[in-house]
Order: structure tokens, then C-alpha cells, then sequence
């Protein structure tokens, strides 16, 4: 397995002779080290022979900016790849919570993606994800809410976003989870083939199991978390094909 590097703002894992290319957006301050956060799961599908590519961000209020930002790091670390690699299919786009909403704003529509595989989409109003936020902002002068808006983020995906394959995967009594609404914005689009997948875990079960283990020794690994991280790549790669 080839080791971690990093290339503009993304972490990049290429193998060998990789056969496609994933590109990645993790959630809110997880994904500010993606090849720490969720290690396990990318080098799971990069065993595959997936060339994985993990943009690295801190969350901001302005999600289209963030999502042109995610956009043109890739599109950057793909000309790099292709420049060592050869020509590659189009990527398949990859998302943890607000990771999935910053996919489905890409400047392109997804156009140049095969679909997205959304992991526990998330889009709740500003106020909902960050706690005082209603009371402190007045005071401080701030904005109130992300941008797009929640009810415009699914406007824009229903107008906007052009592949028809998705997969949409919740996990179990994941409260943070909207990936209900995402379902049904996708599938009111003519010709949608978006999937649903239902799994055990939480909203956590795509990062890291190995993280403590890493830490404090693999006396701390947790195999059911490990056993749920194995079953998400498989599906994974099963429904990629």
C-alpha cells in the first residue's frame, strides 16, 4: 500500500495500478484530517484499487464556496494523477454528513462523477449545528444561517445536480441523519436510479476505527466498530461496480 501524501489541499493515497478514483469530503472538523479521521474506510476501498483523494477543510458558513473550493482541489489532483497514471473513468464522489452536502453543490452538478455514495447526509440549519448560535450571533454580528440554506440546498440538488445513480446510506438511530429528505429530493428528478441502504451504527461509524487503536495500542480497537467499517466498504465497492 502505497503511504498517505498530500497534494495542494487534498490527501492523496494512490496504489499501484488503481482501477478508479474516489473523491472524498469527510464532515464537520473530522475532515480537517481526513487521512487520520477516517483512515480505515479510505484505505479499505484503496485495497480495492481505488486511488482515494480526501479533501482537507474546516467548515465555514458559505457551503457553495466550500463546495467550489472541494471541486477545484480535485480537479487539480486528478490532472496530477492522470499526468503519472494515465487516462482513469470518472471519479465516484464520497460523503460524510456535511462532506455529501458539499458534493451535491459541486460547481459542475456532479456531471463529471459517475454518482455519489452519501453517508449520512446531514443538512440541518446553522442555529441546529452549532449550539448558543441563535443567541450569540445577534451580538456578534454574524450571519445566522449557512449558505445555501437548508430548503434551498435541496432546491438546488432537484434543479441542479445530474447524475442519476446514487446511493443514500443511513445509519441506524442516527439522529443527525437526513438522508430521508435527501432520498426524496433525488428520486422527485425524471430518470433517477437513486438506491437506499440501510445499516447498523451511528453517525460516527464511517470515521475511524482504528483512531484509539492507533493511539493507544490494538488493545482499544472496537471489532464491532471494525466489523461495521468492513461491511460499509463492501457495500461500497459492490454497488460501485
Amino acid at each position: 500500500m502505497s503511504r498517505w501524501r498530500r497534494s495542494g489541499e487534498c490527501w492523496c493515497l494512490w496504489p499501484a495500478q488503481p482501477r478508479a478514483l474516489i473523491d472524498f469530503i469527510g464532515g464537520s472538523y473530522l475532515a480537517a484530517t481526513p487521512q487520520i479521521s477516517y483512515r480505515r474506510l479510505l484505505e479499505g476501498l484503496a485495497q480495492q484499487g481505488w486511488a482515494i483523494h480526501a479533501w482537507s477543510y474546516v467548515p465555514a458558513f458559505d457551503h457553495q464556496l466550500q463546495a467550489r473550493q472541494a471541486w477545484d482541489a480535485f480537479r487539480s489532483c486528478r490532472n496530477n494523477l492522470i499526468q503519472r497514471m494515465g487516462d482513469l473513468p470518472q471519479s465516484l464522489r464520497v460523503g460524510h454528513s456535511l462532506g455529501c452536502k458539499l458534493h451535491l453543490l459541486a460547481p459542475d452538478g456532479g456531471r463529471n462523477s459517475s454518482g455519489l455514495a452519501a453517508l449520512s447526509f446531514n443538512n440541518f440549519a446553522a442555529d441546529r449545528s452549532i449550539p448558543l448560535l441563535g443567541n450569540l450571533a445577534p451580538s456578534l454580528g454574524v450571519s445566522t444561517e449557512f449558505s445555501p440554506s437548508p430548503e434551498e440546498t435541496l432546491r438546488l440538488i432537484a434543479r441542479h445536480y445530474l447524475p442519476a445513480r446514487n446511493l443514500v446510506v443511513r445509519f441506524g438511530n442516527d439522529s443527525l441523519d437526513q438522508s430521508a429528505a435527501l432520498l426524496a429530493c433525488l428520486q422527485s428528478r425524471p430518470g433517477d436510479q437513486s438506491t437506499w441502504l440501510q445499516m447498523e451504527g451511528d453517525h460516527l461509524t464511517p470515521a475511524s476505527a482504528g483512531l484509539r487503536q492507533g493511539l493507544l495500542g490494538d488493545w482499544a480497537d472496537d471489532p464491532k466498530r471494525s466489523r461495521r467499517l468492513r461491511q460499509l466498504t463492501e457495500a461500497l465497492v459492490a454497488w460501485a461496480r
